[in-house]
C-alpha cells in the first residue's frame, strides 16, 4: 500500500503527590461508590510519556492527561460532595496499565493509551482526547517512507504498545527487520541515540515528545509514512459505568466550553515543542467519540 499521509497532528486543581504503594484486595464493583465511602482516589500516570503524562523534576505527575484526569476528579467532588478527596497517584508502564486497572490498582489511567478493539475486551474507555499515529523516529538522513525501508534493520520496540503489535505482525510477512523490545520508550528511545537500534516507531507525538524535551530534532527525524490513527482515552475497568458517566461528562463540558484548548495549548505548544491541533483531534472534541483506532495496512490489528 503506498504511504498514507496523515494530516498534521497536533491548572489543575491541586492534590496531593502522594504515590500509592498498595493494592486494593479485591476489585469493588463500583468504583464510584467505593470512592465516596473510602474518600480517595488513584490515578494511573507515566513516568515519561511526555506531554501527557511523566514526572517532572520535583517527581510529580503532570501533564495534558493528568490535568483531564484531575478535572474528573473535580467533577468527582462535586457529585459526591466529597471537597476532601484524597488523590494518590501509581506509576504504570506500558506493560503494567491494564493488569493494574484490573485488579483495581488504579481506579483511572491518565496517560497516553490507545482505544483499540483489542483492550475493549478487557477495559473501558472514556471519549477521545487525543488522535496520534504510530510513525518511527530514525537518525536524520534515513529514508523511511514505507515499512519496506526497514527491511533488515535493527528496529526497537516498546513493550506492551501498539506499535509493539503492529511491528511484530510486519515483521512475520510484510517486511524482516531485527526487532528488539525495551521495557519501556524510554530505553528504546536511548537504544536509538546510542545506535544500538536504527529506527523506533511509536506514536508521533511521544516520539516528539522524547526528542524535543531531548533538544534532539536536529539529529532525529520522523518517517513521512503514517502506519496508524491511535485515539487516546482515559482508560477505566470494564463495565464501571457510574464512573465513566462522570469522566464523560468532564470531558463533554471542556470540550464544549472551549476549555480544552487552553490544556492542549499548555502542553503542546512550549518552548521546545509546537504540535498544532489536528483536524482529527479536534473532530473528536466537536463530535465527542469513542471510536477504536486502525491500522492503515489492511489485515493488521491494533
Amino acid at each position: 500500500m503506498p504511504p498514507f499521509r496523515l494530516l498534521s497532528l497536533p491548572l489543575a486543581a491541586c492534590a496531593s503527590f502522594v504515590f500509592a504503594s498498595s493494592s486494593h484486595a479485591q476489585v469493588p464493583a463500583d468504583t464510584l461508590a467505593r470512592i465516596k465511602e473510602t474518600r480517595a482516589i488513584t490515578l494511573g500516570v507515566r513516568e515519561a510519556a511526555r506531554p501527557f503524562s511523566f514526572l517532572n523534576e520535583q517527581k510529580q505527575p503532570v501533564g495534558y492527561s493528568v490535568d483531564l484526569c484531575l478535572a474528573v476528579v473535580d467533577e468527582i467532588k462535586r457529585t459526591l460532595k466529597l471537597p476532601d478527596l484524597a488523590v494518590s497517584y501509581k506509576v504504570v508502564s506500558g506493560a503494567e496499565r491494564i493488569p493494574k486497572l484490573e485488579t483495581g490498582e488504579i481506579d483511572l489511567e491518565c496517560g497516553s493509551t490507545t482505544n483499540t478493539k483489542a483492550r475493549q475486551e478487557k477495559v473501558a474507555f472514556s471519549y477521545t482526547v487525543f488522535v496520534a499515529g504510530i510513525r518511527v523516529l530514525v537518525p536524520k538522513g534515513t529514508k523511511v517512507e514505507s515499512v519496506k525501508d526497514l527491511g533488515g534493520l535493527p528496529v526497537a520496540l516498546s513493550k506492551g504498545t501498539t506499535s509493539e503489535k503492529l511491528f511484530t505482525q510486519l515483521n512475520v510477512s510484510e517486511v524482516k527487520m531485527q526487532l528488539t523490545t525495551f521495557a519501556s520508550n524510554v530505553e528504546a528511545y536511548q537504544a536509538l541515540k546510542e545506535g544500538k537500534v536504527r529506527a523506533f516507531p511509536q506514536d508521533d507525538s511521544l516520539l516528539l515528545g522524547l526528542a524535543s524535551h531531548d533538544n534532539a530534532l536536529d539529529r532525529l527525524d520522523l518517517s513521512s509514512v503514517v502506519l496508524s490513527v491511535e485515539p487516546y482515552a482515559i482508560m477505566m475497568r470494564k463495565g464501571d459505568t457510574a464512573l465513566g458517566a462522570v469522566v464523560d461528562r468532564t470531558l463533554s463540558r471542556l470540550y464544549a466550553g472551549g476549555e480544552i484548548n487552553t490544556i492542549y495549548r499548555k502542553w503542546f505548544t512550549t518552548e521546545r515543542m509546537n504540535l498544532q491541533m489536528s483536524r482529527l483531534t479536534r473532530d473528536s472534541f466537536t463530535r465527542p467519540n469513542k471510536e477504536a483506532g486502525v491500522a492503515m495496512l489492511l489485515g493488521y490489528s491494533l
